[in-house]
């Protein structure tokens, strides 16, 4: 098996730290314009619940992050064993991507608001977008 670098795990912990918290503060966003629209339409309430588990899922993310960045730089004052970093890891990993799929769903699902066509455009846009974050991800 391949042993990955504590300085690897470090600066993925830091880039995975920037981008969680800037998608989970539009994920917020998203939610936060929701609340304050009085449409109660089926597909506003599901765009509504996907951008909060997205929102959910990159703020555990930054979180889990922030373990692996604390238990990965120097100086860290408690011993370091090579199971410590495994929770946070599959923690980060689980809850980024289910981030990223849920706010994908909110972009394909977005268009169905306004109409068919619409909703058909942003839901090929959302796939294509998945598909690509996906392929970027696991290369």
């Amino acid at each position: 098996m391949l042993e990955i670098p504590q300085e690897y795990w470090n600066k993925l912990a830091e880039q995975l730290i920037l981008i969680s918290s800037l998608l989970s503060g539009f994920s917020i966003a998203v939610v936060a314009n929701l609340l304050v629209h009085d449409s109660k339409t089926r597909i506003n309430n599901t765009i509504f619940k996907i951008a909060t588990v997205a929102a959910g899922c990159f703020l555990v993310s930054v979180f889990a992050s922030t373990s692996i960045l604390m238990k990965t730089t120097p100086g860290y004052p408690l011993p370091l064993d090579e199971n410590s970093l495994f929770f946070p890891q599959i923690v980060c990993g689980i809850t980024f991507l289910l981030g990223i799929s849920s706010l994908s769903a909110v972009l394909a699902l977005s268009g169905w608001t306004k109409s068919k066509a619409t909703g058909i455009f942003t839901t090929i846009i959302g796939v294509i977008t998945f598909l690509f974050v996906l392929t970027f991800l696991t290369n």
